[in-house]
């Protein structure tokens, strides 16, 4: 009787870890899809901001620079105007901006070392931090989705140190080391506290979602996050091998180098 009890138990408990395993394969799958549509999203609303909501915003300013030759002879008229032009060239600027941190054409251009750079130094001058990057340029591309990861783990790392970290400084690395590249953000702020960074290091609902997404692409590439933190500073490294399943893009077929792009 005992036996019998122990072998139902044993079969249901065998078909219960079945069930969430497959459960927590599905819930995988429909993340890594959801963040990929996100990715998609994100281009399609950079394209849009740039080319229509851009170019409208262009045509207001060219009539407006037209209008001030109008009013040369109304001070009155002629101040407004130069404020909608100097209005219309800030909402410019601004729109570029959001339309590039959605998502940088550089990154499909010329790869993710020169999109590194422009978002590394937008980010200096928008924070205040000063950043020191060490970003080796690898002779091939990287695999476009491994550059979309790594470039979308640099973005969630650099928030939290603007947020969270209190740090003025921060260094960033990435290195190719045997068969995988290398993205190290290191902060040198406040630290974690010690049973926070344990819940961050693990699968825990308050490592947040930014964290989540994070591992979720890495894990896609079977890739890992690693989180190290104390009194000096925290370090987030990401690692992404590249196997057969991520081949790289030699570089000559873009023909494009990070000055003339980023000009």
């Amino acid at each position: 009787m005992w036996i019998a009890k122990h072998f139902r138990l044993s079969h249901a408990y065998t078909e219960l870890e079945a069930l969430t395993a497959e459960r927590t394969a599905e819930l995988q799958t429909l993340s890594q899809r959801l963040l990929k549509v996100q990715d998609e999203e994100r281009r399609k609303l950079a394209r849009d901001l740039h080319d229509s909501t851009g170019q409208t915003l262009t045509a207001l300013k060219i009539s407006a620079s037209l209008l001030q030759e109008t009013c040369r002879e109304v001070p009155a008229a002629l101040a407004m105007v130069s404020d909608v032009v100097q209005l219309a060239d800030q909402a410019i600027e601004e729109i570029r901006t959001m339309s590039y941190l959605l998502h940088p054409p550089l990154l499909d251009e010329v790869g993710f070392a020169c999109a590194a750079e422009w978002y590394i130094e937008g980010f200096a001058k928008r924070s205040g931090i000063n950043v020191r990057a060490d970003i080796v340029t690898p002779h091939e591309r990287l695999p476009k989705s491994v550059e979309i990861t790594l470039f979308r783990v640099l973005q969630e790392s650099l928030t939290n140190v603007h947020r969270h970290s209190g740090a003025s400084e921060a260094i960033i690395h990435l290195l190719h080391q045997g068969d995988a590249v290398i993205l190290e953000v290191r902060d040198f702020g406040n630290g974690i506290p010690k049973e926070l960074l344990r819940l961050l290091q693990g699968i825990s609902p308050k490592s947040g979602v930014g964290l989540a997404g994070m591992r979720e692409r890495l894990r896609e590439l079977n890739g890992k996050l690693e989180i190290e933190s104390d009194a000096r500073g925290t370090s987030m490294r990401a690692t992404v091998p590249l196997d057969g399943r991520t081949r790289s893009i030699p570089l000559e077929t873009h023909g494009v180098v990070c000055a003339s792009a980023a000009a």
